[in-house]
C-alpha cells in the first residue's frame, strides 16, 4: 500500500477513503513537509498562506478544492521566498505535462522527455 492509498483512522473504526484523492496530493503535501523541514519557511508563515488562500472568494466552500488551495499556497510562497516565480511554476508543470504525453505506457516519467527540452538543450 503507498502513502497515499492509507486509511485515515477515525473512532474506533476506519474511514473507508483515502487520505489523498490523487497522487499529485500527496506529493504537494510532502513538498511542504520537506521544504518547511529543509527550513525554507516556518509552518506559521506557512498556515498564515495556506489560510489565505482556503479565503479566497474563489475557493469552493464546502472545501472541495482543499488541495488546490494548498498548491497555491505554496506557489505563492515560493515566489513570495524569491524561490520560484509564477513563470517559472508554470515552465515547469507545462514541461511535466508534455514528458507525460512523450512517455511510453508503463514508463517512468522523466522531464528529460519533454520533447521541447530536448531540442532546446541541443540549440545551446
Amino acid at each position: 500500500m503507498s502513502r497515499h492509498e492509507a486509511r485515515i483512522p477515525v473512532g474506533t473504526g476506519a474511514l473507508d477513503a483515502p487520505v489523498f484523492a490523487e497522487p499529485w496530493q500527496a506529493e504537494a503535501f510532502a513538498m511542504v513537509v520537506a521544504l518547511h523541514e529543509r527550513g525554507v519557511f516556518s509552518w506559521g508563515e506557512w498556515a498564515e498562506r495556506l489560510s489565505a488562500e482556503v479565503k479566497q472568494h474563489e475557493a469552493a466552500s464546502d472545501g472541495s478544492d482543499y488541495y488546490e488551495r494548498w498548491l497555491a499556497a505554496l506557489e505563492r510562497l515560493l515566489a513570495e521566498k524569491g524561490l520560484a516565480g509564477h513563470d517559472e511554476v508554470d515552465a515547469v508543470t507545462a514541461a511535466w505535462e508534455r514528458a507525460a504525453h512523450a512517455t511510453p505506457h508503463g514508463k517512468p516519467i522523466l522531464l528529460e522527455n519533454d520533447p521541447e527540452s530536448a531540442r532546446l538543450s541541443n540549440i545551446r
